[in-house]
């Protein structure tokens, strides 16, 4: 996404819009606090000059000015308060609005997206950028505003003060300008460049992480370590060159705040010597602390460069998924009232991407209450068929109609209603057993739970563990085998009850005594309900109505087990393969 800085600039200030009113107490705070400020150098002159050449000094006067003295600092001191507890509420409020619309957006993206970008990039997105824009609008605000007023209250009372003296410092105002802008310049590629670097080896991180056992399993960590040792210095390379030129800011401000000072100090003493512009010690003190005053914005501004920089290439990265297109709006289509568990398919054609059509002209018609199997090598489409079913993708070519209503022209949660899927695959969230099977029916009752855990046959194995059903299962279900995790999915669905059912490979990682039991759970299950089987193991189905036997993308064969099997065909040879003597 090449987006310009100053549109970055406007969609970051419309999550700013609602919290308007906070904005308006920070410019007020600090106004009133860079005013307060302000007026100490002139107290402080005053009394200098009130105290300087008098032989006897009131010390009822000195009191009143310590006392003015006392007042104006805690002024300044309660607003720069209010300053921050404003700008902290304004960055955090805001902050959490794009971090809610971040993750929502990302649960409305197509699954096209999701599959095609490493998950632990898009998990630094929501986590590490959004930080970093929170920390560039909380030093932002606070410094910016600060900055600004700081620049224009001292300039206008510098003038009023001693125009001569006022021109010095500003004639070298231009030497700070041209720092703070090289080192934006160089600072910015560089932090665009960390930040996607930085996405990169999140993601990589999360993949060897997450399939530990497989890295291990086939001796890959070496190869691992080394590629992330790379990547590792690529974004050390891009970090410390960002990292160098922002470090750059403060010593070069320092540099020109030195010259600004001397000047200041050496012009108006000459002034004072001459009598020239009645300088006196207290207004020459005075305007010393005028150009430090106004010379130390520039020195915060420049040091924030690293923050907003940051920041920027974080809020690039994170509008970059906010400007996706998401799943089409589906809020005004109607739903699918009632499910009979009929399914259509016409002519339908389905490719990943345009130039590679994976399935070709498919055409079904699937009654309530059949049994239909799909069979067929790896990568012949088995599985794309159901996600097709479920609309977790859009057909190319064709339609797809689900109890006579075509799947694009109703609400997708209601088509999804209509199926209970169980996947090879397992998914458990960080939570107590109870709550995973309780996934897709937040209201059931411990009863219906137990019930459902029974019929899978998982109620066994759970009334084994520590705290039976409120045993706490790990984010992804670690502390389970994999046959139990299968188990809990399986009662997940038969808790819900759906009208129709997908079974793809649900009993793949179940050992086989077990598999007989859930066979006949199934059985039970799937008694009046419309459902699609898909296996490799093709002893498991020979019961159902309708096999569909797939190659390339193509329906080659269909019928039952036996009347494939009479064919001799593809079915024939891929059933005895699996059962011939090796």
């Amino acid at each position: 996404m090449n987006m310009s800085t100053k549109e970055l600039v406007k969609r970051l200030l419309k999550y700013v819009r609602p919290y308007r009113f906070l904005l308006f107490v920070a410019v007020i705070s600090s106004f009133i606090s860079v005013a307060a400020s302000l007026l100490t150098p002139v107290l402080i002159g005053d009394a200098i000059d009130f105290i300087v050449g008098k032989d006897n000094v009131d010390f009822s006067q000195v009191i009143r000015y310590i006392g003015y003295l006392g007042i104006t600092i805690a002024f300044a001191t309660i607003f720069q308060w209010l300053l921050s507890w404003s700008t902290n509420k304004l960055s955090f409020s805001t902050v959490k609005d794009m971090r809610e619309d971040l993750f929502n957006h990302i649960d409305r993206l197509p699954l096209k997206y999701i599959d095609s970008h490493a998950h632990g990039d898009l998990i630094t997105r929501m986590g590490n950028d959004i930080e970093q824009i929170s920390t560039g609008l909380l030093q932002g605000f606070s410094q910016l505003l600060n900055g600004v007023f700081t620049i224009l209250g001292t300039l206008v009372v510098m003038f009023i003060v001693n125009w001569i003296l006022a021109l010095v410092v500003v004639l070298i105002t231009p030497v700070s300008l041209f720092v703070a802008a090289f080192i934006a310049k160089h600072t910015h590629d560089m932090f665009i460049k960390q930040a996607t670097v930085q996405g990169k080896l999140s993601g990589f991180g999360e993949e060897m992480i997450s399939n530990a056992k497989v890295v291990q399993a086939f001796s890959y960590g070496d190869d691992a370590d080394k590629y992330y040792a790379e990547v590792n210095q690529e974004l050390y390379n891009y970090g410390y060159k960002a990292q160098f030129y922002s470090a750059m800011s403060n010593p070069c401000t320092r540099f020109v705040n030195g010259l600004v000072y001397a000047a200041v100090g050496i012009t108006g003493a000459l002034l004072a010597v001459n009598g020239i512009g009645s300088v006196s010690a207290g207004l020459l003190s005075t305007f010393l602390m005028y150009s430090n005053q106004y010379t130390k914005p520039f020195n915060e501004i420049t040091g924030v460069i690293t923050e907003l920089q940051t920041a920027m290439a974080g809020a690039r990265r994170v509008f970059a998924v906010l400007d996706e297109p998401t799943e089409s709006d589906d809020s005004l289509l109607p739903e699918i009232k009632e499910c009979d568990g009929t399914v259509r398919l016409d002519d339908v054609s389905f490719g990943y991407t345009q130039d590679k059509i994976l399935l070709q002209h498919i055409n079904l018609a699937v009654e309530n209450g059949q049994k239909i199997a799909i069979v067929g090598p790896t990568g012949c489409g088995k599985t794309t068929l159901i996600n097709l079913l479920m609309r977790y993708y859009d057909v190319t070519d064709g339609k797809i109609l689900v109890s006579s209503h075509p799947v694009t022209d109703v609400k997708r949660d209601s088509l999804r209603k209509c199926f209970g899927m169980v996947l090879q695959e397992t998914w458990l969230t960080g939570g107590t057993i109870k709550e995973n099977i309780a996934y897709g029916k937040r209201d059931a009752t411990d009863d219906e739970i137990i019930a459902a855990a029974k019929a899978a046959n998982a109620h066994g194995f759970i009334t084994k563990m520590s705290k039976g059903y409120d045993t706490v299962v790990s984010e992804g279900g670690d502390n389970l085998s994999q046959g139990q995790r299968q188990l809990l999915c399986i009662a997940r669905i038969m808790l819900t009850h759906p009208p129709m059912l997908i079974l793809d490979e649900a009993t793949s990682s179940i050992d086989t005594r077990t598999e007989i039991k859930i066979q006949k759970a199934f059985g039970t299950m799937m008694e009046g309900r419309t459902s699609f089987i898909v296996a490799h193991r093709l002893s498991t189905i020979k019961e159902a109505d309708l096999i569909l036997v797939m190659n390339d993308g193509n329906i080659i064969e269909q019928g039952t087990h036996d009347e494939l099997l009479a064919k001799k065909g593809f079915y024939y040879n891929l059933y005895n393969s699996q059962f011939a003597p090796v």
